[in-house]
């Protein structure tokens, strides 16, 4: 039995949802997104919020009730809250800086890298070795950031690269005569 699945996703103030089929519509104040669910899975709405049910015990439906639960959370999340990832940038002379709708790289490459910035997404960099990705679809924004990163992934002998605000660099021990 799925835990997350037989929580019901409750609709926050200043949010509308509405269920019609498979899909799964949220209006709010950062903006307006869907999701089209699987037809292993039931949607309604009730007094409690959108409640997410498979259609029968088998292990297929399962499997996809948790998941299509926490997929109607996130574009209710986003429609209210929206999301952020943090970049941090490690090294000698690297560093971002956002013009506009792109952002400009400094990684130690013979030219600077030029990433366009999706639509809906907004790209902050407070300091030059900062980047703030923020946007209402977590799919989107999470990609964006992993896009970044992997321009100039982390290295461990150093530590140098762009790296996730949280994450962590197991560091290597360089060589020895």
């Amino acid at each position: 039995m799925s835990r997350i699945g037989k929580k019901p996703v409750s609709i926050p103030s200043g949010v509308t949802a509405s269920v019609d089929g498979h899909t799964v519509k949220a209006k709010g104040p950062k903006g307006e997104l869907s999701v089209v669910l699987v037809d292993d899975v039931d949607v309604a709405m009730d007094d409690d919020g959108i409640k997410v049910d498979p259609v029968n015990k088998s292990k297929k439906a399962r499997s996809a009730w948790g998941m299509s639960r926490t997929l109607v959370q996130n574009i209710v999340t986003g429609v209210s809250q929206g999301f952020e990832k943090r970049l941090e940038i490690n090294g000698v002379g690297y560093r971002a800086q956002a013009q506009g709708q792109a952002l400009s790289l400094s990684l130690g490459y013979s030219h600077d890298v030029t990433y366009p910035v999706p639509e809906g997404i907004q790209i902050q960099t407070p300091r030059p070795t900062e980047i703030v990705i923020s946007g209402i679809d977590k799919q989107q924004v999470g990609q964006v950031a992993a896009e970044i990163r992997d321009w100039r992934p982390p290295e461990p002998y150093k530590g140098k690269g762009v790296k996730y605000a949280e994450e962590r660099i197991f560091r290597k021990e360089g060589k020895k005569k």
